[in-house]
C-alpha cells in the first residue's frame, strides 16, 4: 500500500510538472512577444538594433518568469489535475482510497519544488539578467561602457558624506566631494577628490583640495594623497547603484544592514527582501488554491449512499 501511494504521488507530481512546463512555455512566449513589441521604438538609438533588442528581451526572460511563476504554477496545477479529472483518473484514485489530503500533499510537494526553483531564478539568474540587459542597452545606445553607474551618487559613512560623480568600478571612483560633519551636524571640513582607489582594506585618495571650517574661519590646503579608513567598501558601492530587483537576497540583506547602520531609510529594500522570501510560499499557496476548483466537481459525480433518493436527485440536478 505504501509503495502504491508513493507511485500515486510521483504520478501526480510528474503530471503537474508536465502541464506547468507547457503553460510556462505558452505564457513566456506571449510575454517575450509583448516585451519585444513594446520596446521596438528603441531601435535606431545609437547601435541598438533588432539583434540588441532580441538579446535585451532574452536577458529579461528570467525576471519575467520569476514574476509570473505563481500564475504559471496555478494554471499548471489546474490543467494537470483537471486532465486527470477529465480522464476519471482522480475518481479512480479516490475510489482506491487516496484521500484528498494525499492529493493536496503531492500538490504541495510539487509547489515546494517549483518555489525552490523560483527562488534560485529570482535570487541568482534574474539579477544577472537585469544587469546584463541594462549594460547592453546603455552601451548600444550611448557607445560608452556602462560601468557600475552613470549618475552621481550620495553615500553616507558615519559622519562622512560622499558625493560620487564618477563610479568607474566598485574599487575605483573619481570626482568625489567629501563632507564631514560634527556631533551637532555642523560642517567640519569639505574636500574635493580627483581620484580614489580601494586597496588593502582602505581607500587611497589623490589630488585632494580640503577646506577646514573652524570658529575662527576656514583654511584651505591641498594634499597629494590621503588614506581613508571606514565602512564604505566596494561591495557597498556596487550594491548601492543596483536597482532593488537586480539584487540577490544576500545583497539586499547586506545593503539593509549598511543603511540601518548609517540611519538611512531601508524600508523599500526591506519590502523587497520580504517579497523575495515569501515568493516560494506564494507559489505553493496558489497551487493549493487550484485544488478545490478541480476536486469540487468530483464530489458532485459521487453518488453518496443516502437513504432519500430525492436528496440525491436534487444534488445531481445542482451539479449539472
Amino acid at each position: 500500500m505504501i509503495v502504491g501511494l508513493k507511485r500515486v504521488d510521483r504520478y501526480l507530481v510528474s503530471h503537474i510538472f508536465g502541464l506547468t512546463a507547457i503553460v510556462a512555455m505558452a505564457l513566456m512566449s506571449i510575454y517575450s512577444f509583448i516585451a519585444f513589441v513594446t520596446r521596438i521604438d528603441s531601435i535606431g538609438r545609437g547601435r541598438f538594433g533588432y539583434l540588441e533588442l532580441f538579446l535585451y528581451t532574452l536577458y529579461e526572460l528570467p525576471t519575467g518568469f520569476y514574476i509570473m511563476l505563481p500564475v504559471i504554477a496555478m494554471l499548471g496545477t489546474l490543467m494537470g489535475l483537471g486532465t486527470l479529472a477529465q480522464q476519471s483518473e482522480l475518481t479512480a484514485m479516490r475510489a482506491a482510497g487516496v484521500s484528498l489530503l494525499r492529493i493536496g500533499g503531492a500538490t504541495l510537494l510539487a509547489g515546494a519544488v517549483l518555489g525552490a526553483a523560483g527562488l534560485v531564478i529570482g535570487d541568482w539568474v534574474a539579477p544577472r539578467g537585469e544587469i546584463a540587459a541594462d549594460a547592453l542597452k546603455t552601451e548600444s545606445q550611448t557607445g560608452v561602457a556602462p560601468g557600475l553607474g552613470g549618475r552621481p551618487k550620495w553615500l553616507r559613512d558615519g559622519d562622512n558624506f560622499f558625493y560620487i560623480r564618477q563610479l568607474i568600478a566598485e574599487d575605483h571612483i573619481a570626482a568625489v566631494d567629501l563632507y564631514t560633519v560634527g556631533p551637532e551636524l555642523q560642517l567640519r571640513w569639505a574636500a574635493v577628490i580627483e581620484d580614489g582607489r580601494y586597496d588593502n582594506g582602505h581607500w587611497k585618495f589623490t589630488g585632494i583640495k580640503r577646506t577646514e571650517f573652524t570658529p575662527a574661519g576656514s583654511q584651505v590646503e591641498e594634499l597629494p594623497a590621503m588614506e581613508y579608513h571606514g565602512g564604505l567598501s566596494p561591495e557597498v558601492l556596487r550594491l548601492s547603484v543596483l536597482e532593488a530587483d537586480a539584487l540577490s537576497i544576500a545583497g539586499l540583506w547586506r545593503l539593509i544592514g549598511y543603511l540601518d547602520e548609517n540611519h538611512l531609510d531601508s524600508s523599500t529594500h526591506m519590502l523587497t527582501l520580504c517579497r523575495e522570501l515569501v515568493a516560494p510560499v506564494t507559489v505553493m499557496a496558489m497551487m493549493l488554491f487550484a485544488i478545490p476548483f478541480v476536486l469540487g466537481p468530483l464530489q458532485c459525480r459521487r453518488r453518496p449512499a443516502a437513504v432519500h433518493r430525492d436528496v440525491d436527485r436534487n444534488r445531481l440536478l445542482r451539479c449539472q
